[in-house]
């Protein structure tokens, strides 16, 4: 995230897109929640008529993968009208040229077409986001999960760019973290192209200085994704997988092929629970929850934070049984605490350098970048220019994904998550509490297709597509639009059965797990 998560009050606008915040996200939800009270406006764009759309200025319901032609619609208008900040432009932009010629034959009415949504809701968002002395852009994996998902955000990002909503309270583009600690893996290199703090690992400086620290020369080849690994695996071109705290059995697209790898590859599988991933393992290595561990926590806002041992380990940690493996794998190396690994890896890392666990605790918590410890941390990015000098403007076009253009398929189907389960359930379905909610997988359809096809409420369907079937209860939803449905991705017999992994993202690599081509029966 570009701002604090607080920091979503100070916005006059917010965007919410491809978010479903109260659910996914409760904490910050009812930030949101709290600055419409007070008068803030709020914009959502989604395919799923979300609570939040329900206290909305405007609401636009697009169609699923379309987020990317309602920016450049929004755009449109924001050029068109003169709402642009010309001056944060001239000073901190350059490409705005291409942008605004691409975006000229995104009118209102053909993004209207495109979106199914009324052209002057188009029109309304971008006059009230450009509008506004200060804008905030909150968005999820409604954006990102897509083959095109790294456009979606240069779409989102032109928006900010074009508006000058960057670099002060209340703005921003900021995207709300799947769960705790992503933000503070990729920053540890959790990624196979980068090293800490996302440097490439192509780079020479930057490998060097870790070949340097630890006695060892290291790879200038980028790495296998793990949308990558999983067919790789199939090829023999990966033996082995070392899984830890992931479920891919479940949470992956196409969990069949997922299978499949799984069954074919030697399979360490490090955990809390005995998964459907760790149902493959060959080794299951017991690791100890969060309660059980010392260290730090980076959460989306980009502050580091303490995680306190509270009850003795039963076993080892993971840091002592990935230090033994190091060992036995031949590299020589020894920790006594986890604050020695974090000393090391901010010795290395510039971003982290100036955070210590003396001032993370003097401080709640420090934003990165921190680069010495006389610094304050950053809360905020980009406050008197872009981090690069000149932010970038994409000139991007948006193309329907190819799942949306299979006839033998046409239903739009969306994932989604619910409030009562945590991913994949490893740790929901065992609390008896929590897990009687929502104990089944479902799917919600839209009232008038339900007539269309004889399905009641609470009925049996069968859905197809080109990678597997699921048979679930139907939900009529309202909320639900016409031609697409929705289903939590939770349970191993839901979503990621039907998912597609052939297709990604060419940048990021991610699947298209938020549209998905399939048929409808009732059973």
């Amino acid at each position: 995230m570009t701002n604090p998560l607080t920091d979503v009050k100070n916005a006059d606008v917010i965007f919410v897109t491809g978010s479903n915040t109260t659910e996914a996200h409760p904490v910050l939800g009812s930030y949101v929640r709290q600055a419409k009270e007070k008068g803030k406006k709020l914009i959502v764009a989604d395919p799923i008529k979300i609570p939040l759309a329900e206290i909305a200025d405007v609401f636009l319901q697009i169609k699923p993968g379309t987020s990317l032609a309602l920016s450049h619609g929004m755009l449109h208008i924001i050029f068109a009208e003169g709402l642009d900040d010309k001056a944060y432009i001239e000073q901190n932009t350059q490409g705005v040229e291409e942008l605004k010629e691409l975006v000229k034959k995104y009118t209102p009415e053909y993004t209207a077409e495109i979106c199914g949504v009324e052209k002057a809701d188009i029109i309304k968002a971008a006059r009230m986001y450009a509008g506004a002395s200060v804008s905030s852009i909150l968005y999820c994996m409604g954006i990102t999960q897509q083959v095109n998902g790294v456009n979606n955000v240069y779409g989102l990002s032109n928006l900010a760019l074009a508006s000058g909503n960057l670099g002060k309270p209340g703005s921003g583009v900021n995207p709300l973290r799947g769960q705790n600690n992503v933000q503070g893996a990729c920053d540890m290199g959790a990624l196979p192209d980068v090293f800490t703090a996302y440097r490439k690992v192509t780079d020479h400086n930057a490998r060097k200085s870790f070949e340097d620290a630890w006695g060892v020369k290291l790879s200038g080849e980028t790495g296998l994704t793990a949308t990558e690994a999983i067919p790789a695996a199939l090829e023999d071109k990966i033996k082995m997988f070392h899984i830890i705290g992931e479920n891919p059995a479940v949470s992956d697209a196409d969990s069949n092929h997922v299978k499949k790898a799984l069954k074919k590859a030697f399979v360490v599988v490090q955990d809390i629970f005995l998964t459907e991933t760790a149902e493959f393992a060959d080794v299951v290595l017991p690791a100890a929850c969060f309660a059980e561990k010392d260290g730090t926590f980076t959460n989306s806002e980009r502050r580091v934070q303490r995680v306190r041992q509270a009850v003795a380990a039963k076993g080892q940690t993971d840091w002592q049984i990935i230090m033994q493996l190091m060992n036995l794998l031949g590299y020589k190396c020894h920790y006594d605490q986890a604050e020695d690994i974090f000393t090391e890896m901010r010795a290395l890392t510039p971003s982290y350098a100036g955070i210590t666990y003396g001032r993370i605790e003097e401080n709640n918590g420090l934003c990165w970048p921190c680069p010495n410890e006389d610094h304050p941390g950053t809360p905020i990015l980009h406050i008197e220019k872009p981090l690069k000098g000149k932010a970038e403007f994409k000139a991007v076009e948006w193309q329907p994904a190819q799942e949306s253009l299979k006839t033998e398929y046409p239903v739009l189907l969306t994932t989604n998550r619910i409030q009562h389960h945590y991913h994949t359930r490893t740790m929901t379905a065992k609390t008896k509490a929590i897990d009687e909610y929502y104990p089944d997988c479902y799917v919600q359809i839209n009232p008038a297709d339900a007539a269309t096809w004889n399905i009641a409420n609470g009925e049996f369907v069968e859905i197809v597509s080109a990678r597997g079937t699921v048979k679930v209860k139907a939900q009529i939803a309202d909320s639900i639009k016409k031609g697409t449905a929705s289903m939590p991705f939770h349970w191993p017999d839901g979503a990621n059965v039907l998912t597609c992994a052939a297709e990604l993202d060419p940048i990021s690599k991610v699947p298209g797990l938020k549209l998905v081509g399939v048929s409808l029966r009732k059973i």
